[in-house]
């Protein structure tokens, strides 16, 4: 395993297109929106990558046929050598690098599950709710700054301003706190994924409800396609992503990398 540079990133760009489930996490890292790592089998001919962003999901994808790069994947997966100080969310493509990753031990598999938008059952539910039971605002620096938990677009964005001039987000505000955010983790070719962060006392009230629809509408009105991504694990995630109109399209193993 090498990590590539920075100068080098254009080659990955081709073969991650060839990933067929939401990889807009590592397009991020790759198109350098973010500060992540990208590890190559070769740096001049690489034809196989391991991207981690810094929140810590990771895509392992390429050819898997290269028994020198599996030992030293293997070997970071394990964290045999402690050069890992943090866990990694990993999913790979093609399917063949389950037979690898699934028989490792002290490996945890969990569901990762991608979604569909069907705009015509969000636009019927949307006229069924037109009105948002919380006052919703914009999500500007100051409240960028302010958020706290552990899905913030801080995770996800280089900072305040960056987050301000390239994407989006809409909070619910208490007491001059922002208590629930709904906002774009990734935006890329007018795809938006959703994030949502709402404060743990604050949770049940349906404020994630009302956060994601002022989102959802902006994404309708400036032509952006709502993404949704989660773990099958997480039953709120998936059950609001239900209730918003999104669509179970695809589920994959996802692999959580011990320190």
């Amino acid at each position: 395993m090498f990590l590539l540079d920075e100068s080098m990133y254009h080659k990955v760009l081709e073969p991650l297109c060839d990933v067929i489930f939401n990889k807009l996490f590592a397009r991020s890292v790759v198109e350098k929106h973010v500060s992540g790592k990208i590890y190559v089998d070769h740096l001049e001919n690489p034809s196989t990558f391991y991207v981690v962003h810094p929140y810590g999901m990771a895509l392992l994808f390429g050819n898997n046929k290269n028994t020198d790069f599996n030992d030293r994947f293997v070997a970071y997966a394990l964290n045999s050598h402690k050069s890992r100080e943090s866990q990694e969310w990993l999913q790979t493509f093609p399917r063949e690098w389950d037979d690898i990753i699934r028989h490792l031990p002290n490996i945890e598999t969990n569901t990762r599950v991608n979604y569909k938008f069907n705009v015509a059952k969000y636009r019927v539910f949307r006229q069924e709710n037109n009105t948002l039971p919380f006052e919703i605002q914009r999500t500007g620096k100051e409240i960028f700054e302010k958020m706290t938990g552990s899905v913030i677009p801080r995770y996800f964005w280089r900072s305040a301003d960056h987050f301000f001039d390239m994407g989006v987000g809409f909070s619910a505000i208490f007491n001059g706190e922002p208590v629930s955010t709904a906002y774009s983790a990734f935006i890329h070719n007018r795809q938006l994924e959703l994030g949502i962060e709402t404060a743990e006392s604050y949770r049940g009230k349906g404020l994630a409800f009302s956060t994601c629809c002022a989102l959802i509408d902006y994404c309708l009105q400036y032509d952006y396609e709502p993404v949704w991504a989660c773990k099958l694990e997480n039953t709120a995630s998936c059950n609001l992503a239900k209730k918003l109109g999104f669509e179970p399209v695809l589920t994959i193993p996802y692999y959580l990398l011990p320190v």
